[in-house]
């Protein structure tokens, strides 16, 4: 794992390491040493750096934990994939950071692994969700293999779905993100495998789920629609949906306003059991 996305650029650190099913998972903390903390779950195939907007943001008044999945960055791609074996990987790395009650915010397949983790381990003060969906069924798989494609030559033009073509525009941002994919992001079977364990994803127990929720969702998100995100708000008995002008990585291209939103949400809910 490299230095997380704009705020560091590519600084190398020498991070800790936590050990999953045999599998050496590569993480990363920051912030305010005593403060709550925040985990950040990333998305299908996708390095830490997508949290390098929202993780410098906060890391004023939290401890924010990133963290490369399995099957990217740095860390191990041992398989098989599965989203029960990535909220154990999760589990693994919160205890060796010696985390005990945690804000989890997960986008897309991040968005599944923190759900199951609440169900498995229930130790979330809350859950903020970004492009996620009630299952794997909800997710258009064509779409998702466009963003995510296994052919790195392509990632340049795959991002025509994860942002709006003004986004797209300005200067550096493209290139940037290109990079970034390239060092970070998943390819070849651990690809597959991500993209698998969310295309798989089943719940039916969402209705058991307390934990206070915020679900956040790209009103032309092309992967998983909106509505996707509603039913998941509406299925959570403590669910909120705040739609986002954008697509995929609305909460990357609106990055203020959503880090605003989450900021506050999670400062309602620090004092959650």
């Amino acid at each position: 794992m490299t230095a997380i996305g704009k705020a560091r650029r590519r600084v190398r650190v020498v991070m800790p390491t936590a050990t999953a099913d045999g599998a050496t998972i590569r993480y990363e903390v920051g912030g305010r040493e005593n403060g709550p903390a925040v985990a950040f779950v990333p998305a299908t195939g996708v390095g830490p750096w997508l949290w390098g907007w929202q993780a410098p943001a906060l890391a004023t008044h939290y401890r924010t934990l990133v963290y490369a999945q399995r099957g990217t960055g740095r860390s191990d791609h041992t398989g098989p994939y599965s989203v029960g074996r990535l909220a154990a990987d999760l589990k693994a790395v919160l205890a060796d950071a010696g985390v005990d009650r945690v804000h989890l915010v997960g986008a897309g397949l991040g968005g599944m692994v923190a759900l199951r983790y609440v169900r498995a381990y229930g130790r979330a003060r809350s859950l903020s969700l970004f492009g996620a969906a009630t299952a794997g069924d909800r997710v258009d798989a064509d779409a998702l293999a466009v963003l995510h494609p296994d052919d790195p030559t392509r990632l340049r033009e795959s991002l025509s779905l994860a942002f709006t073509d003004r986004y797209l525009s300005e200067a550096g941002v493209l290139d940037d993100i290109v990079g970034w994919r390239r060092e970070e992001d998943a390819v070849g079977a651990a690809l597959a495998g991500h993209r698998e364990a969310a295309l798989g994803f089943e719940t039916d127990t969402l209705h058991e789920v307390e934990t206070p929720a915020l679900v956040c969702h790209g009103i032309d998100d092309p992967v998983v629609p909106a509505g996707a995100g509603q039913d998941l708000a509406a299925a959570l008995p403590r669910g909120r949906f705040e739609p986002v002008e954008g697509k995929r990585f609305c909460f990357v291209e609106h990055a203020a306003a959503v880090t605003d939103a989450v900021d506050g949400f999670l400062d309602r809910h620090t004092d959650a059991v």
